[in-house]
């Protein structure tokens, strides 16, 4: 039997899948995705024997995240087909915006496949910026494409949804299809609701996105399902310079009010300060009752000057309200000046 390099002959090495430190090929790789595994209704045999480990490893999946991306400068997240030749309109686009968007000092995110994310990934990596891909488990391997600097590879999609809007500040938008309409009405729904404040949802390849546009307009929008301003969300354009500038000056907007909060806050306290400090100036001059609420002389209130419940200053007699307490000294006999009667 003929060999090369300690293969058998015509055993290629296949394709493979990586889970953390395991790589899997050939036969070895499962036939089902993580995901599917954990959504399969019929499966519910098992929910009680394999759920809780399942959440062990979703919960290791966020940590995995938030750890690696928790330093990455700002970034925008670039969403488009895999299946866009590179020759393509939309392909060269990306390659622009990413390049674009790198000089500006942003990082690129993408889900680190082919296509128009791979195209996005290049231009910033040949711009020297820093390329991310956020990759997913998926029954067709098509794994991270080269230009990505830093991945990670996700089994389950609502982690990693989280890091694309986590970690950006904003959502760029290139012809793709259901996954990239999935991360579009998803960014647009979040913004909508106030889930995040201020996060541009940039269209580029405004032929492309023309009909869906109008549907929106002329129907979702006439019929009331949501409200006349909700379309000014998005920003459409094909130009690369105006969508990065768009980007710029949300972020400035933001920044600026989020000053303008912290400085009303800060004087918010101050007035709130000096208010407290004038009132006790106040009682201290007029001989008023002190912080701590006795009076100034710091004398005991006599007995029946308080309201109910309050604590006696002092037991003026065996006949007195002692409240529970013990008597200051010897009881005196009943008919020594204070008997019935």
């Amino acid at each position: 039997m003929s060999q090369s390099n300690g293969r058998e002959a015509g055993r290629a090495p296949g394709r493979e899948r990586h889970r953390g430190a395991v790589t899997l090929r050939r036969q070895a790789i499962p036939t089902s995705t993580a995901d599917q595994r954990l959504l399969d209704s019929r499966a519910r045999s098992d929910w009680k024997t394999k759920d809780a480990w399942r959440a062990l490893r979703i919960l290791s999946e966020f940590v995995e995240g938030f750890d690696t991306l928790a330093d990455l400068p700002p970034a925008v997240s670039v969403f488009g087909s895999a299946r866009s030749r590179p020759e393509s309109p939309e392909c060269q686009l990306a390659e622009a915006l990413g390049a674009a968007l790198a000089r500006a000092g942003y990082a690129v995110i993408t889900g680190g496949g082919p296509g128009v994310m791979e195209a996005a990934n290049r231009g910033a990596s040949e711009a020297g910026g820093l390329s991310v891909g956020l990759g997913i488990e998926l029954p067709f391997e098509q794994g991270l494409n080269d230009w990505v600097d830093l991945a990670i590879d996700f089994r389950y999609f609502f982690a990693r949804k989280t890091m694309f809007v986590k970690y950006a500040q904003a959502f760029v938008v290139l012809p793709g299809g259901f996954g990239t309409m999935d991360e579009l009405f998803e960014a647009l729904t979040l913004v909508q609701t106030g889930k995040v404040t201020r996060f541009p949802v940039v269209l580029m390849g405004a032929d492309y996105w023309s009909g869906l546009l109008d549907w929106l307009r002329d129907t979702m929008a006439a019929d009331g399902k949501i409200g006349p301003t909700d379309l000014e969300l998005i920003c459409v354009t094909d130009d690369v310079n105006a969508a990065v500038r768009h980007i710029v000056e949300a972020e400035a907007t933001l920044s600026a009010e989020q000053e303008a909060v912290r400085e009303e806050a800060v004087a918010r306290t101050a007035a709130d300060q000096q208010a407290a400090g004038e009132a006790t100036s106040g009682d201290r001059a007029a001989g008023g009752p002190s912080a701590g609420g006795r009076p100034a002389g710091g004398a005991v209130e006599p007995v029946g000057g308080g309201a109910t419940g309050e604590r006696p200053g002092r037991i003026t007699g065996a006949g007195g309200d002692r409240s529970g307490e013990r008597p200051a000294g010897p009881a005196r006999p009943a008919g020594d000046g204070e008997g019935a009667g």
